[in-house]
């Protein structure tokens, strides 16, 4: 299961998603000084399967991806490609602005 919260944005939504055995942990990436905070306020919302993420991630104008099954979820939807793809802790994050007119 994923975690998901919506945010309703001008042109659409942006979604964040996470794994959820990330939820409230602290990443960081001794190579890269990075830390970085699985924010609950920010990623839990509802919770969802990863079929039913591809859905809402292809109808999203704004995605943050954090954890391998969110990430794959992604790649899946066909929005994001590896080499895109951060990692922090051996961790994948991507994040996706789709751009329209």
């Amino acid at each position: 299961m994923l975690y998901y919260k919506l945010y309703n944005r001008k042109h659409g939504f942006m979604i964040a998603v996470c794994d959820k055995s990330l939820l409230g942990k602290t990443l960081r990436s001794s190579e890269t000084k990075i830390e970085f905070f699985v924010n609950p306020r920010f990623y839990q919302g509802e919770q969802a399967t990863k079929k039913e993420i591809i859905s809402l991630l292809r109808k999203a104008v704004n995605i943050n991806l954090i954890g391998k099954e969110a990430v794959q979820a992604g790649i899946e939807a066909g929005l994001v490609n590896q080499e895109n793809i951060v990692f922090i802790d051996n961790i994948p994050h991507a994040q996706v602005i789709i751009m329209t007119d």
